[in-house]
């Protein structure tokens, strides 16, 4: 027979007799994760102004262009920075087997011995690359002239990221399910909120076009690491990512930099080409219960590069970094903390704040590759 006796389901809708049960657990579902500034790591230093500068420097350049075609008896012919090459130069152009001397050089115009050492003579086009090979001295000659590069001067500015928190007396009294302190709880959502927006804003932001450092009426924003690439972009015009894509762009980089690409940092539908690259190669057997289709780390000719995966990339976008040369950095004694402000009634204020800024040096060594496919 059924049961007719004293039930919780029988105080009514609003089960008033019954204390209760929430789990001590709060879940979150908004993504707040932070993969790069975690691969980064934290900074060995601070910044000490909010604007942030540092120097940069190259080597003498050794490469060049062809100025005007030349044919393989003319011994003279325009390059488009002279003031690159010494005589005693050996210069070769890209793709010839040609080698010639430098005897003179004149404004912008070289004269060189063709076929210098039996190499042959070679058609030479306009704006082909020439490199110098390296110059060779006369024995007992008076030192040459002095040559030397000028040190560079970049700078980023430190951007404020802030939240308020407020919190009523009440509030903090009452006893809460699955909160500890209230005050505390939104200190640290705060805090995830201003994290991810760091990550958000070392990868994409954009400093203002005038008065960067900062006004009472202009609001400081650090230049990310997109925005800060301004040499080795590759407009992919919606081709797919692939591995000879991926490759001729590492290739890029590595031509201009003594250093590699070690980070390869994408958002979710550039990692899933990137995954596609070991499709074909995947080999399974009956043993196997685990399917795995995930790239990590791509190793190629021109470096070993982690792949790391972060919401905040554009879809249509990947970023290749060397990682030795990027730092975010504190401004000093404001990393994220949580600053009390005064009570001017029944409630706990205050705000959590944080100043940060971009060093990313040497813009040669990293590169993008956009307008990829999405789809």
């Amino acid at each position: 027979m059924s049961f007719t006796g004293k039930a919780t389901y029988s105080a009514g809708a609003t089960l008033p007799e019954l204390v209760e049960d929430i789990g001590d657990i709060v879940g979150i579902v908004s993504p707040y994760e932070t993969p790069l500034l975690d691969h980064l790591g934290d900074p060995q230093r601070s910044a000490t102004s909010t604007v942030h500068q540092w120097l940069e420097d190259q080597l003498l350049p050794n490469t060049d262009s062809v100025g005007d075609p030349l044919s393989g008896t003319d011994t003279s012919f325009d390059v488009i920075n002279a003031d690159r090459f010494r005589v005693g130069d050996q210069v070769q152009a890209d793709g010839s087997s040609e080698v010639m001397l430098v005897t003179g050089i004149a404004s912008e115009t070289l004269t060189v011995v063709r076929g210098y050492g039996g190499t042959g003579t070679e058609m030479l086009t306009e704006n082909q690359a020439l490199r110098i090979l390296g110059n060779a001295a006369l024995e007992g000659d008076d030192a040459p002239a002095a040559r030397f590069t000028n040190r560079i001067r970049q700078s980023n500015v430190t951007q404020i990221f802030t939240a308020g928190v407020e919190v009523s007396g009440s509030q903090l009294a009452a006893k809460q399910a699955a909160i500890a302190d209230e005050l505390d709880y939104q200190k640290q959502e705060r805090l995830r909120e201003l994290v991810r927006d760091l990550e958000n804003c070392v990868i994409n932001g954009v400093a203002p076009a005038a008065d960067q450092q900062g006004s009472a009426t202009v609001r400081r924003t650090m230049r990310g690491i997109i925005p800060s690439i301004t040499t080795n972009i590759d407009d992919a015009g919606g081709a797919a990512l692939t591995e000879d894509v991926l490759n001729t762009n590492l290739r890029a980089v590595w031509e201009q930099s003594n250093g590699g690409v070690d980070t390869i940092l994408v958002g979710g539908l550039q990692k899933r080409a990137i995954n596609q690259f070991i499709a074909s190669a995947r080999g399974y057997d009956a043993r196997n219960t685990r399917y795995r289709d995930m790239v990590s780390v791509y190793e190629s000719d021109f470096g070993v590069c982690r792949v790391v995966l972060s919401r905040w990339v554009p879809a249509d976008t990947a970023v290749l970094l060397d990682s030795s040369r990027i730092d975010v950095l504190p401004l000093s004694g404001r990393s994220f903390h949580y600053k009390p402000l005064s009570a001017d009634g029944d409630r706990e204020r205050g705000q959590v704040i944080g100043e940060y800024t971009l060093e990313m040096r040497n813009e040669l060594a990293h590169g993008v590759i956009s307008n990829l496919a999405v789809s």
